[in-house]
């Protein structure tokens, strides 16, 4: 409820039948007078409801908000279109208030979305299952790291310099607690430079961790990485955007053996960070190391079909030394806004959605490419995000850009030096062809 009040005939009531007079004595025998405040809040005057609401509409107009900004934003997090029918189902209470399905009697509604997304994540990744799901991108990576050092019984693995930095970050973290090496492969341009990663992958590498598109927008050589993972008996991790896989070849085609990605970008709110959703799908022969929860088809006592969860890995349900993870919730609503996404979309639709992506940020490359002291940092295809190099560095730009109600490209530099003043630039099906003009525009005139 969003307000319950209470009279003071209420409270006087209680008190009563605690047996004590005021608010002071309940509190006198357990809490010391030295640690109490003894002085009024120092809180404003109190507001009426109308009077509250009209405030906090004004403090939240001090927030640059992607209705009234044109966003450019990208590295993990992007203003696409969400259809209003996803907010309606997410806000149903038998959705919005649902935790774990554990009696799967009462909760066939929400494990059967579970297993519908699970399936349209196995059919776009190309891989035989999908759990359900993960905390965000970064912790799918991390996760997938663990896997192959388990399955290979392995120390080390190569995560490529072209992944985003907070995966690297969070991956780093995960290796550092279970004794495993982490080893950087770096860049030639904007992508990963094959011939160091073919002297970094040994025998004693677990797995081989990259992210397409990457970071800086632009597509890897997957099928020439796999090989030489696979060759020296690794595993391939993929990171992928959902998005793209409507018109890149699924992972499962080009033989990863784990696909992750970050699934805010299918449904999901931009929402300042978060919450988001982390997809994971993997092999048949991985099916037990795999992390989360996943729901199972199977038939009841009358033999109806019915929904159950199934291949629990984690403490709560099996010994402690055989658990793959210690995740012990997931990102139910999230991914259940993903599920609404994908069936209203369809699969021309999410097609079309892809290629408005592509077909709008290569006309916004093209232009910004025209600008004097402007240029595209690499030359390698990339899919709905670049990275240009600019004659100002990033930070001063954007400056400038909000300025003229818009949010402009993340600041490469900061995490790729090698990339003198570079922005990475996502341009999503939203942003219209007088948007993308704007923003050439402003970018003109920056100084």
């Amino acid at each position: 409820m969003r307000y319950i009040p209470i009279t003071q005939a209420d409270k006087e009531a209680m008190l009563r039948d605690i047996g004590v007079t005021s608010t002071e004595e309940l509190f006198a025998a357990n809490i010391p007078a030295d640690v109490r405040l003894n002085r009024p809040l120092n809180l404003p005057p109190a507001l009426t409801e109308m009077e509250i609401l009209a405030h906090v509409r004004e403090l939240t107009q001090a927030n640059v908000n992607l209705q009234d900004y044109a966003c450019f934003l990208g590295g993990g997090a992007y203003d696409h279109y969400i259809p209003s029918a996803v907010e309606t189902f997410l806000r149903r209470g038998e959705f919005l208030t649902a935790y774990t399905p554990y009696q799967p009697e009462i909760s066939q509604g929400v494990l059967q979305v579970i297993y519908e997304y699970q399936s349209m994540i196995c059919e776009l990744t190309g891989m035989d299952l999908s759990n359900a799901s993960m905390y965000d991108g970064a912790s799918a990576l991390a996760e997938a790291a663990v896997m192959v050092t388990s399955q290979t019984g392995r120390k080390k693995v190569v995560i490529a310099k072209s992944v985003s930095p907070n995966y690297r970050r969070v991956v780093k973290t995960y290796m550092h607690g279970i004794g495993v090496e982490v080893i950087e492969a770096p860049l030639v341009g904007c992508e990963l430079d094959l011939n160091k990663l073919a002297g970094l992958i040994t025998e004693e590498v677990a797995g081989v961790l990259v992210q397409m598109p990457n970071f800086l927008g632009h597509i890897e050589q997957v099928k020439a990485i796999e090989a030489m993972t696979h060759q020296k008996g690794a595993l391939f991790v993929v990171a992928v955007d959902p998005i793209s896989l409507a018109v890149l070849e699924a992972p499962g085609n080009y033989g990863a053996d784990i696909v992750v990605a970050e699934g805010q970008s299918l449904g999901n709110y931009t929402s300042f960070g978060g919450p988001y959703l982390g997809v994971m799908a993997t092999r048949e022969k991985m099916s037990r190391r795999i992390p989360g929860r996943i729901v199972g088809a199977t038939l009841d006592t009358r033999g109806q079909r019915a929904f159950v969860l199934t291949l629990q890995a984690r403490e709560q349900h099996i010994r402690r030394e055989k658990a793959t993870s210690n995740i012990c919730s997931n990102q139910a609503l999230n991914a259940m806004a993903a599920t609404v996404y994908l069936s209203l979309v369809g699969k021309e639709g999410l097609r079309e959605v892809a290629n408005l992506c592509l077909q709008k940020a290569h006309y916004a490359a093209a232009q910004i490419a025209k600008l004097p002291g402007y240029r595209i940092a690499c030359k390698s295809a990339f899919f709905k995000e670049f990275t240009i190099s600019a004659p100002l560095p990033a930070d001063q730009i954007n400056k400038q850009l909000l300025e003229k109600k818009i949010i402009g490209g993340f600041p490469s530099s900061v995490d790729y030096p090698e990339l003198h003043n570079a922005m990475t630039i996502a341009v999503t099906e939203k942003r219209t062809r007088a948007e993308i003009d704007a923003l050439v525009a402003a970018l003109g005139e920056v100084k």
